[in-house]
């Protein structure tokens, strides 16, 4: 690695120094985090392995709820060891590819988690709105070019991130004020004209958060419509419930998603509190989903109940 007037060439390895400010403390901070890994790895194993065996759930939501459940275990995994080992270990360096990989896979599958809430809303909207046509428009085959759809999409848009950065010869540091690599933090560290970096990283968030949020808001409004317009309380309440669940996940989801995307870009909060938040949202919405769908379907709570009725009768 090369270094001139404080810039580095081509670097081979960056330092993530975790939370700024919050260094002294961040080895007890480290096991929170831990707990909320601990409940995402849990809570979504169990609805993949739920979902599969229950009939009752053979559903185009609750298919794409096990797609959503494989997109957050797949966020734990790419964030939780190194962020972990950064504050427990003392693990500060990484190689640069290494990074570029991480920022990759933790971007895509954000985009990936945004598409599966919008084809889940589309699914409530066809439910509620078209109940007739449901099972016609949401068939097997249909669901399979979504899901592959909202993967090559994240895959593909995100996959030019990395070109980009790779692209940087110059840095004017190699110290990634984050515990993970983050687009923007590692952007930052460049020591040339970066505006087509942070140009199409704007592109990017809003060609996926942004289009997805704006058509599940509107998915949502062509549901409340409908379901107000339905002639019995009861049924209103019943069609209400079925969506109950979605909108907690899309609430939380989009609304840390985008407050942490805003106050990086824009807002003057300050490092250690961003990077918290940052890290909260990438890792407490795959521990709520579990729990909220779990709260909120029958078969999956009495699923879960014969398991571990199961297991305590095979212990005795």
């Amino acid at each position: 690695m090369g270094s001139t007037n404080m810039s580095y060439l081509n670097p081979k390895t960056v330092i993530l120094i975790g939370i700024p400010g919050l260094q002294h403390v961040q080895f007890w901070i480290g096991f929170p985090f831990l707990g909320v890994c601990l409940v995402a790895l849990l809570g979504n194993t169990f609805l993949l392995i739920i979902i599969p065996i229950e009939r009752s759930l053979h559903q185009p939501m609750y298919i794409f709820l096990a797609v959503l459940s494989a997109t957050d275990l797949g966020l734990c995994v790419a964030i939780a060891p190194k962020m972990l080992a950064i504050f427990w270990f003392d693990s500060y360096s990484m190689a640069f590819d290494a990074c570029l990989t991480q920022l990759f896979f933790i971007h895509a599958l954000q985009g990936m988690e945004s598409g599966i809430l919008l084809a889940m809303a589309f699914d409530r909207y066809v439910a509620i709105c078209n109940p007739l046509r449901h099972t016609s428009i949401l068939t097997p085959f249909f669901l399979t070019r979504v899901v592959l759809m909202v993967a090559i999409r994240a895959t593909v848009l995100v996959g030019i991130l990395p070109i980009l950065l790779k692209r940087l010869n110059f840095f004017h540091s190699l110290v990634i004020v984050h515990s993970y690599c983050e687009h923007m933090a590692v952007v930052k560290l460049a020591a040339e004209d970066v505006h087509i970096n942070k140009s199409y990283g704007l592109f990017v968030a809003f060609a996926i958060l942004g289009f997805d949020m704006i058509f599940v808001f509107i998915s949502y409004i062509l549901i409340f419509q409908a379901v107000f317009h339905l002639p019995q309380k009861e049924t209103r309440i019943k069609a209400f419930n079925t969506c109950t669940a979605h909108i907690i996940v899309f609430l939380e989801f989009y609304i840390l998603a985008f407050f942490s995307f805003f106050s990086h870009r824009f807002g003057h909060v300050l490092p250690y509190v961003h990077i918290l938040l940052s890290t909260i949202y990438l890792l407490v919405p795959p521990a709520l989903n579990p729990i909220v769908y779990g709260v909120k379907t029958r078969e999956i709570r009495r699923r879960v109940a014969q398991m571990f009725v199961l297991k305590s009768a095979t212990q005795q």
